[in-house]
């Protein structure tokens, strides 16, 4: 290979080094838009709810025990008892759970950003199925019971939108702050008539929860069974946790969801036993489902994979120039080398810039078309060719295509670039077979080599 060739390919490799400065500088501005939005988006959901995870309701009983202490008497050896006291509460989960709900959201929007709410009209029902003697298999005349409590968790109690009552076995019953339990969390509770305890007693229960949050909803399936129906205007829902919803429908208008589970597989039992025990209950909370209301266009996100592509774009990009250079004989400095790049990198900057306030795939179009456009008109004059210019022009508009292609198809992503990069080689192998690589850069025309079989 001669100096020359030697020489323009060295300036263009050079080159490409050289704009992944400006990309880098684009990539790290990208990731401070980003924290920049997340930030906008926690303090919008600080001034409002945060994310709703819904724990319970519980019944708790509260306890005192009798406890007898035989002792012996040092002196005189005489065994003597004495009486303590023990303090306690039970713990019951509902043996029936119902929720259903209709949720639609809202935008918030504060400068350029939006956060989307979420406002949730729910009707809770149940029933508690006490046993005899409330499940006590030891001598149930040491127990002493105070006032019974129901007690429901709600991670950010600032986001109940009117007052809460209960309907328990056809009494009204106002809930109050705070659920009583530590290990629970935020949320209300209500207290309830004292039980009698001798003998089984079914508590049917309801109330209605009109709740607010931002970004997820989420629930504890608490029931023996429990059976959940959600419906949303949100068309774009995510479902999230340990249990996709039985039955599903999505449409323009929003979706229609419904789970249900059982103590077979939550196995709930054991884990509220395991929290009462090790005072650990992040296995309690976090069995559970829900639905994810986030947007799933984040142009952050796609301009961050963009350039992610952007090594590949420009060389492919020169790649094509070069190819016009060595096939019609022209001479391209590397100075136009270096122009046509810098383009090429500012259509990332106009791609973030635009997507803020146009949304990702009309300023993908607006940012694409003008840097085809510009590129093409200075190929046009580069090449001393119109028709030269636009087959380039169109060859670039081409590759934009391809990428939001990739950019679009997060699955087939790796199949289409690999299907894309082997149809280019075949491309540029093809139109440059006949190719005198020795003859290229020595100011000879582009000879044709021999053909196979010829001499």
């Amino acid at each position: 290979m001669n100096r020359n060739l030697t020489f323009k390919l060295g300036a263009i490799a050079l080159l490409i080094l050289g704009l992944m400065i400006p990309l880098l500088m684009i990539d790290g501005l990208i990731q401070e838009r980003q924290e920049l939005r997340d930030d906008v988006l926690t303090d919008i959901a600080r001034s409002s709810s945060y994310r709703q995870q819904l724990s319970g309701p519980l019944l708790v009983v509260p306890y005192r025990k009798v406890v007898r202490i035989w002792k012996t008497n040092e002196k005189s050896n005489l065994r003597y008892q004495e009486q303590g006291e023990e303090r306690g509460r039970l713990y019951f989960l509902p043996e029936h759970f119902e929720l259903d709900g209709q949720v639609q959201t809202e935008l918030r929007a504060r400068g350029i950003y939006q956060a989307r709410l979420f406002h949730a009209n729910s009707r809770i029902s149940g029933q508690f199925a006490v046993p005899e003697q409330l499940g006590i298999k030891e001598d149930f005349a040491d127990y002493r019971f105070e006032q019974p409590f129901l007690a429901v968790g709600i991670s950010d109690i600032r986001g109940i939108e009117q007052s809460i009552a209960l309907e328990l076995n056809g009494q009204s019953l106002p809930f109050s702050p705070g659920t009583q339990l530590d290990w629970l969390g935020e949320g209300v509770h209500v207290n309830l008539p004292l039980l009698d305890g001798k003998r089984s007693t079914d508590l049917d229960f309801a109330f209605n929860l009109q709740l607010q949050g931002t970004g997820q909803l989420q629930l504890v399936p608490v029931g023996r069974t429990s059976k959940v129906r959600l419906r949303a205007d949100w068309p774009h829902p995510s479902f999230i946790g340990d249990y996709l919803p039985a039955q599903r429908e999505i449409s323009d208008l929003g979706f229609a969801a419904s789970w249900q589970t059982s103590f077979f597989s939550t196995n709930l039992e054991s884990a509220l036993t395991r929290c009462l025990a090790s005072e650990s209950c992040d296995e309690f909370k976090n069995r559970t489902f829900g639905v994810s209301f986030i947007d799933p266009v984040d142009q952050y996100l796609k301009s961050d994979r963009a350039i992610k592509y952007a090594l590949l774009f420009i060389a492919l990009t020169f790649a094509g120039f070069f190819l016009f250079e060595v096939l019609k004989s022209l001479a391209v400095h590397p100075v136009q080398y270096a122009l046509v790049g810098v383009a090429l990198a500012f259509f990332y900057l106009l791609l973030l810039s635009l997507s803020e306030h146009l949304g990702f795939g009309l300023a993908y179009l607006l940012s694409a078309g003008g840097c085809v456009a510009l590129i093409g008109f200075y190929v046009c004059h580069v090449l001393r060719s119109l028709s030269h210019g636009l087959a380039f022009a169109a060859g670039l508009a081409a590759l934009y295509g391809l990428l939001y292609g990739l950019l679009s198809a997060e699955d087939y992503a790796l199949l289409m670039g690999s299907l894309l990069l082997f149809g280019l080689l075949g491309v540029f192998m093809v139109l440059t077979r006949k190719l005198d690589w020795y003859g290229v850069g020595q100011g000879k025309p582009a000879a044709a080599a021999p053909e196979v079989g010829h001499e």
